[in-house]
């Protein structure tokens, strides 16, 4: 069900391997030290949902970590062809998950390792996003400075370290919710191990979207950022943060979004139901579909 396409110099729109065989040297830093980025986007009939604003992200991800990755063209063209033998190979796939991954190579490599990979989006990620999630606030560990006094945590870059954030969603499904979203240790909403928090308040004809300072060390949310765009052409306030977890009981809803799993109510914190909006919720997924 998994599609693998390879980017190297020999094959310009990328190679497509046996995704049953071994393709990854045991020695590739990816592997042994986490060292590498990776994206995920939704691709739908066929066609990469915000595939500009994901390469950019990659690009700038790989910059943090000093790492040469290949040019988005490239990625462009890899990704076209994984999407069509997926498309080929399961019609019936109405929507797939794309996964660009690019590590700093074997050891001692000179050349980094990149490859896209296509799969169908994992079973039970719409039944979520239709029932919403309950959540945990755990606290990630770090202040909500750390990210301007240490860049080499690599806070904003998406990379393959995400033991941490897959150990807090066992952590949180342990404890009977379903996801996380992380607090610093001063009190400031951050986001979640996958996905950016938004909130909404109403107040008479007014409302406003809100999302947690990118300054916090967090990652910049590609669909949050593309609903913002709409939302505020649709008369929606906008606000970035700073937020804490009263702001969230407060609100009139809260959401995680991500790229695969799109716009998701929570509908609980620590136990505790929050509100919820149909009517919000319904009118910026139709956003998120028209403009996503």
């Amino acid at each position: 069900m998994t599609v693998l396409v390879f980017l190297d110099a020999a094959h310009g729109d990328g190679r497509i391997v046996d995704p049953s065989k071994p393709q990854l040297m045991a020695n590739d830093l990816g592997a042994t030290r986490g060292d590498g980025i990776f994206e995920s986007l939704l691709a739908v009939d066929g066609v990469p949902r915000k595939e500009r604003a994901h390469l950019e992200r990659l690009a700038s991800s790989a910059a943090a970590l000093d790492l040469a990755i290949p040019v988005a063209d490239a990625w462009s063209r890899a990704i076209r062809t994984a999407l069509d033998e997926f498309t080929a190979t399961q019609p019936a796939q109405s929507e797939a998950v794309v996964k660009l991954v690019a590590t700093r190579g074997a050891e001692g490599a000179a050349e980094p390792t990149a490859w896209v990979q296509v799969s169908p989006v994992p079973a039970g990620i719409r039944q979520q996003q239709q029932a919403g999630v309950e959540v945990l606030l755990l606290e990630r560990g770090y202040d909500s400075t750390v990210a301007q006094r240490a860049p080499w945590l690599l806070m904003g870059a998406k990379t393959l370290s995400y033991a941490v954030n897959m150990a807090a969603v066992r952590y949180a499904k342990s404890r009977g919710a379903d996801d996380v979203i992380f607090t610093s240790s001063d009190g400031k909403v951050l986001e979640g191990p996958t996905s950016t928090v938004l909130l909404a308040r109403r107040q008479g004809t007014s409302k406003t979207l809100l999302t947690p300072q990118l300054e916090s060390g967090i990652l910049p949310g590609t669909s949050q950022g593309a609903l913002f765009k709409a939302a505020h052409g649709s008369g929606w306030d906008l606000g970035y943060g700073p937020l804490e977890p009263h702001h969230l009981l407060e609100a009139d809803a809260v959401w995680l979004i991500s790229s695969v799993r799109l716009l998701t109510p929570v509908t609980a914190i620590d136990g505790t139901p929050i509100a919820t909006s149909e009517e919000l919720t319904r009118e910026l997924s139709e956003l998120v579909d028209r403009f996503i």
